[in-house]
């Protein structure tokens, strides 16, 4: 009894069977932690509400949704369904960080939400194993939350 007990717990975990599989599934979630981390960092000193933990489990759940499909063998084509779907649904977590005021000029939200849904796409980039467009991706949107309003307000005072 012990032993079919035994049997079927490793049987569960029998989706990485090697050290090279484990370490793949690290390092591509790993990354998208870190890199998520990096964008909710700066999100985070900025005083917005989505800071390091939001961008870190985006990044991390969109890296998972498109690795384990990839493990189990999935096609391209089929994954850009699975990818249509995390655009969609972190659309939706987007949408409940802006908040519209009474003035159309004032609504609020628009960045935070922008960057969560780039802090998914890095995650996507993650997951498929594509880690240099995920860091380049990652310190261009960092560029644009950093850098810009810095140019944009000399150019202001200018």
């Amino acid at each position: 009894m012990w032993t079919r007990i035994l049997d079927t717990i490793a049987a569960e975990f029998s989706d990485a069977v090697d050290a090279e599989q484990i370490t793949r599934i690290l390092l591509r979630l790993l990354l998208a932690a870190v890199l998520g981390g990096v964008l909710g960092y700066e999100r985070e000193s900025q005083g917005k509400a989505a800071g390091i933990r939001t961008h870190m489990l985006v990044a991390m759940g969109a890296a998972l949704f498109v690795l384990v499909p990839q493990q189990g063998g999935m096609e391209i084509d089929d994954m850009s369904r699975v990818i249509q779907g995390v655009v969609a649904g972190i659309g939706f977590l987007g949408a409940g960080a802006i908040i519209k005021n009474k003035s159309e000029e004032n609504v609020l939200g628009l960045t935070t939400a922008a960057g969560v849904w780039m802090t998914a796409a890095i995650g996507i980039a993650c997951g498929l194993g594509r880690e240099m467009t995920a860091v380049l991706s990652t310190l261009l949107a960092l560029g644009v939350l950093s850098l810009v309003p810095k140019v944009a307000d000399r150019s202001a005072k200018v």
